[in-house]
């Protein structure tokens, strides 16, 4: 007897529809990734303090932006790096970036970061990417991150106490209405570093939880 072949994770259809209906956002003529992308009192501080990690080193470093969204921030990085490789998983988005956006260092790739293999970096960029994933997907992408120098990661968390890694199912939403965020260091994730910083917190308005930068060293 034939087994039945697994269900596809339906990511890839969730995060387009996400922006052909523009569910995060925007007007109908654009893509839009979120206010978290746009809100100068979010992403100016951030903007800011990446770029000045960016030029820290002698020789400029190749970094991989893993859910580059419609690069309203990546667009300020590439400059500052020796290759930026910007990934996201809906087609139509990396067609529009790739028109948009051109430089001899820069590249969009379109691939399903759990699934495809990711090229390789010095750096890992993953802004609120991961808080939008299941656990199985979220486990397949930090796997990977092992074999990268820096991770900058930025989660959408609740203040104060939490429960990490409440699993979700992909999507729009995240874990913050369970009282849960990502944390890659717990489980199931795991992920073994050398050392964390903490390079950026911002405190959303309404008690709607925090977003988070850590620089992971590995």
């Amino acid at each position: 007897m034939n087994k039945k072949p697994k269900t596809p994770w339906p990511t890839k259809d969730a995060m387009t529809q996400i922006y052909d209906l523009h569910l995060w956002g925007g007007n109908d003529h654009d893509f839009y990734s979120g206010e978290g992308s746009h809100d100068p009192e979010i992403i100016n501080p951030y903007i800011e303090i990446v770029t000045r990690f960016f030029k820290s080193f002698d020789k400029p470093i190749t970094v991989c932006d893993l859910g580059c969204g419609d690069f309203n921030i990546g667009n300020h990085f590439y400059k500052y790096t020796k290759n930026y490789i910007a990934i996201d998983i809906v087609e139509a988005l990396i067609t529009r970036n790739q028109a948009r956006f051109q430089a001899e260092n820069l590249t969009f790739n379109c691939l399903d970061i759990s699934k495809d293999e990711l090229p390789k970096a010095d750096c890992i960029v993953l802004r609120q990417v991961l808080q939008h994933l299941s656990n199985a997907e979220i486990e397949l992408i930090v796997k990977k991150l092992q074999h990268y120098n820096y991770i900058l990661l930025t989660e959408h968390i609740p203040t104060g106490n939490f429960t990490a890694n409440i699993d979700i199912i992909s999507g729009q939403g995240n874990r913050t209405k369970k009282q849960s965020g990502v944390d890659i260091l717990k489980p199931p994730f795991n992920l073994n570093i050398t050392s964390k910083t903490i390079l950026n917190s911002h405190i959303l308005k309404n008690n709607k939880g925090e977003i988070v930068t850590t620089l992971f060293k590995i």
